[in-house]
């Protein structure tokens, strides 16, 4: 898929042409340049490879400094492969931007890295009910339960859903419709909400 690299800004509001309110997340896509080509006769696959942000110098080695050089580009942030372009028309160097990719209508797929919660309950990180606040209990609102099967199998299954770490993964949310472009401003709105804090960096490919 065709796509590009970008930054997450944050949520507001815009009206369509009905006068209705539509949230939408405002995402700082590109311009990002081309850092790489594979091709088919020297990677077995066809790709672009593109970079996104800028990234201090110490913290790029000595090979990956040798790779931008070779592209003249300055060290990015993040980088990222997309398989949806024609390798033919692009060179190392070369920069895209927002309006070169979507167009208004276009339905599109956002990855990036969810919110970390830390360790949560059963409660907050799988839905559970809680327990009973009547007949007693004082302490056993928000425990998930038994967990080892009473007597028989008396042995708790793998994958049950219990207390641990939440969020912190990566995540796509599919088929977000991109309702406006800035191009001036390098800009892509898109309906919904999108994966990750403000200032997480995301891709953005076109649905396959």
């Amino acid at each position: 898929m065709s796509g590009l690299l970008g930054k997450k800004l944050g949520m507001t509001s815009v009206f369509d042409e009905r006068g209705s309110s539509i949230s939408v997340t405002v995402i700082e896509a590109g311009p990002c340049p081309i850092t790489g080509i594979r091709t088919k006769e020297r990677d077995g696959y066809e790709a672009l490879q593109l970079g996104f942000g800028e990234s201090p110098e110490r913290i790029i080695t000595k090979p990956m400094k040798g790779h931008f050089a070779k592209a003249g580009v300055k060290p990015p942030r993040v980088l990222g492969e997309f398989d949806g372009f024609e390798i033919g028309s692009y060179k190392l160097g070369d920069l895209i931007s927002v309006d070169k990719i979507f167009s208004v209508g276009d339905e599109v797929s956002v990855s990036g890295t969810s919110k970390g919660k830390g360790f949560q309950g059963v409660v907050k990180r799988h839905h559970f009910g809680g327990g009973a606040v009547t007949h007693g209990q004082s302490d056993r609102t928000r425990a998930p339960g038994s967990v080892g099967s009473s007597s028989y199998p008396s042995r708790t299954f793998k994958g049950l859903r219990m207390a641990g770490r939440m969020g912190g993964k990566r995540s796509t949310v599919k088929n977000l419709k991109v309702v406006r472009l800035i191009p001036d401003s390098n800009l892509i709105l898109v309906e919904g909400s999108v994966p990750g804090p403000t200032n997480g960096f995301l891709e953005i490919c076109h649905k396959k």
